[in-house]
């Protein structure tokens, strides 16, 4: 693999309830939403599950990706090609902590840090829409 081996371990607050974060992160079409420009294999379940494998693609570059752990509060993804290593997400009520360890030509935190923005930002809409919504 070329590259070199990187890490980064960033944990953030968000105004966003445990379980909004869980939906944002298990459910691959909410993940689609947030994570844009990564474009991921179509013909994906509505949610991930421990054990399935997809691909995604940031431009030139392919993610092959296995899902090592999905869980309430975690979903950990083996990484290889791009990026041969690892992505653990964890989270709770009002916070999301994402480590990223491998070897890639792609700048990780850059990466991560940009990401974790785009889900803050996106569970910040969510909350907004959600809150000025008509009762039913």
């Amino acid at each position: 693999m070329l590259g070199t081996f990187q890490q980064s371990n960033l944990r953030i607050e968000v105004e966003a309830s445990e379980v909004a974060i869980r939906e944002s992160l298990l459910r691959p079409s909410q993940l689609q939403k947030w994570l844009w420009p990564q474009q991921f294999s179509p013909g994906l379940p509505e949610q991930f599950q421990t054990g399935m494998r997809f691909t995604s693609s940031i431009g030139p570059v392919t993610i092959q990706h296995y899902v090592d752990v999905a869980e309430s509060n975690c979903l950990r993804f083996l990484l290889s090609q791009g990026i041969d290593g690892f992505h653990e997400w964890y989270w709770g009520e009002g916070w999301i902590q994402s480590r990223l360890e491998g070897i890639s030509v792609i700048p990780l935190n850059l990466g991560q840090t940009i990401n974790l923005v785009r889900l803050k930002d996106f569970l910040s809409h969510q909350k907004k829409v959600v809150t000025n919504s008509p009762a039913s």
